[in-house]
């Protein structure tokens, strides 16, 4: 495996944070509860790996996150990443789900749907709650069905999902579900 380096950075929504090696980004973080924190999954995940001055793609994503935490319209598509621990149906998921522009989004049956298989919804599902590049790869503009928000494993959990979703003028939190009623 080649030499993994990472980098934590401040965003509108906290500090997240990026791994790469030199087949592209291989791990996003969303804001953790301490630097340390996140320094400490990024070592666990990923033993020897350490902190390091972005390379000049590392830099441009940075900036584009952080754009795309302040309402900035970018799909992010191009970014590289490195997909070469996913299985193949994780990476047909993947395509689609980072074919969703900002501010749009799509249900698990539909991306099912999409892939061909109308019954694979749950698997889906199980594939964004394994995704390692949030925002990137937008699993957080992937939902349940009937206005559902369904799951989002990153820091935050579906505040942090709700709040993304919000930057990007999805919907306004109040028309979801969560608050419904309040």
């Amino acid at each position: 495996m080649s030499k993994l380096g990472y980098t934590l950075f401040d965003t509108a929504i906290g500090r997240c944070g990026l791994a790469w090696g030199e087949a592209g980004i291989v791990a996003v973080r969303l804001p953790d509860a301490s630097d340390e924190k996140a320094q400490a999954r990024f070592e666990q995940r990923f033993p020897g790996i350490e902190a390091r001055a972005p390379t000049p793609d590392i830099a441009s994503a940075i900036d584009r996150i952080r754009g795309l935490l302040t309402g900035a319209k970018d799909d992010l598509a191009d970014i590289v990443l490195d997909m070469g621990a996913m299985s193949d149906f994780q990476r047909a998921v993947y395509a689609i789900g980072r074919a969703i522009p900002p501010g749009q989004t799509l249900t698990y049956g539909e991306v099912a749907r999409r892939l061909g298989d109308p019954t694979a919804s749950r698997a889906v599902g199980e594939a964004m709650g394994k995704n390692p590049f949030p925002i990137i790869m937008p699993c957080h503009r992937v939902q349940g069905a009937d206005g559902k928000l369904g799951g989002f494993s990153a820091p935050g959990g579906g505040v942090t999902k709700l709040k993304l979703l919000e930057i990007e003028g999805a919907t306004s939190v109040e028309a979801l579900p969560l608050f419904a009623g309040r």
